[in-house]
């Protein structure tokens, strides 16, 4: 399989008292080889994005337990450390965390830069990977240190976050503007959070994205489901595209009548979707439960008037029956000819290199199959 968005996007799931969040953040980046080869003895997930910004990190054992050590260029240390006396009693992940940071040669310093420990300033974050990260990134920002490559959301980021839409997640944002997802606040039993969390660590991986999650949050060893059937929104993006590659307004109206099309067009079976819709969830039989159906009805209507609309704006298209002027061979040959014009030529800039046999690729190129769908069900 070729993954659609490799080494680009980071889902980080972990509970939250009886919720589950997956927070997602930029991997835009090449993975970062540790020059000394030393093991990070399960520290990558800090380790990574300390390197990303530049710093030397090594991972080094303390009292009882791993501790992540970086440099950071003013000549103070970072230390970051799980609980060590005593030592953690949860061997699947900390229950909190502390950052130091440290510089003994000249000025003397001591900082405590987080402390999640049950009398810490930051005890209400616990073990939250995610948290930590975000409180060291903005002290590293204060101090100066270079800054991560594509911090801001990327298409990555928000491709991700679709996945996680559909797999049953719910947009959220935390204080401070992060944007997160987390699973519906009423689905509180373990069984069914598992069994969710999984399904989303499927249609994750199928997309190739990177994850970290506990394995207490997964079902271990459930199969993948198996399938390779685009979702309907790629389909319908495939509209767009040869709407796009149409050279006759006869091959834009066979698009556009997908859409606009009586009874089992897209739009038309949109309505028929939130009508249904209204009806199941009125019901439900509560007062706000009416409400929400009234309000799915008036957005079906509104959508079928639009859809009416359409029909029209496509049955006028359908007549003309002309090319389009700009998309016609002859135009196209122009195009090509006024490009190539303009063209530098070919030979400038180039420098005489010896003959030589042509190096063997080490990758050759293979273009990727129908990507997986993430759509529920599939």
């Amino acid at each position: 399989m070729y993954p659609r968005y490799p080494d680009n996007a980071l889902i980080t799931f972990e509970q939250d008292g009886s919720c589950i969040l997956a927070w997602t953040s930029p991997m835009s980046f090449a993975p970062v080889v540790n020059p000394s080869a030393q093991e990070d003895h399960g520290y990558d997930y800090l380790t990574t994005p300390l390197r990303q910004r530049g710093l030397e990190c090594t991972v080094e054992y303390g009292l009882s337990d791993y501790i992540v050590h970086a440099e950071l260029p003013d000549g103070s240390s970072l230390i970051i450390s799980p609980p060590q006396e005593p030592p953690s009693e949860h061997p699947e992940g900390p229950e909190s965390w502390t950052v130091t940071r440290h510089r003994d040669s000249g000025p003397a310093l001591y900082e405590v830069i987080y402390d999640s420990g049950p009398e810490g300033l930051h005890a209400w974050n616990g073990g939250s990977v995610p948290h930590l990260l975000a409180v060291v990134d903005a002290r590293l920002d204060r101090l100066g240190v270079a800054p991560r490559q594509e911090q801001e959301r990327s298409a990555e980021v928000q491709a991700a976050g679709t996945v996680l839409y559909r797999a049953g997640f719910v947009p959220a944002v935390a204080f401070g503007g992060t944007q997160y997802h987390r699973l519906p606040s009423a689905l509180t039993d373990p069984a069914e959070q598992q069994l969710a969390v999984t399904r989303a660590l499927h249609m994750l991986q199928a997309e190739g994205f990177h994850f970290v999650c506990d394995p207490s949050l997964a079902v271990a060893g459930l199969p993948r489901p198996q399938g390779h059937e685009m979702s309907l929104g790629d389909r319908l993006g495939r509209l767009a595209q040869s709407v796009q590659e149409a050279t006759h307004t006869s091959e834009a109206v066979a698009a556009l009548s997908e859409l606009t099309a009586p009874g089992d067009g897209v739009l038309q079976r949109v309505v028929e979707v939130l009508d249904t819709t209204a009806d199941w969830w009125e019901g439900m039989g509560g007062t706000a439960d009416h409400r929400y159906a009234d309000r799915l009805r008036l957005i079906a209507e509104d959508l079928d008037s639009y859809a009416s609309r359409l029909q029209s704006i496509r049955n006028d298209l359908v007549d003309r029956h002309i090319p389009h002027p700009e998309k016609t061979p002859a135009a196209q040959a122009v195009s090509a000819r006024v490009s190539a014009a303009l063209a530098p030529s070919p030979s400038a800039g180039r420098r005489t290199v010896r003959a030589g046999p042509l190096a063997e690729s080490s990758a050759p190129t293979v273009p990727p199959p129908a990507r997986p769908s993430s759509a529920p069900g599939r």
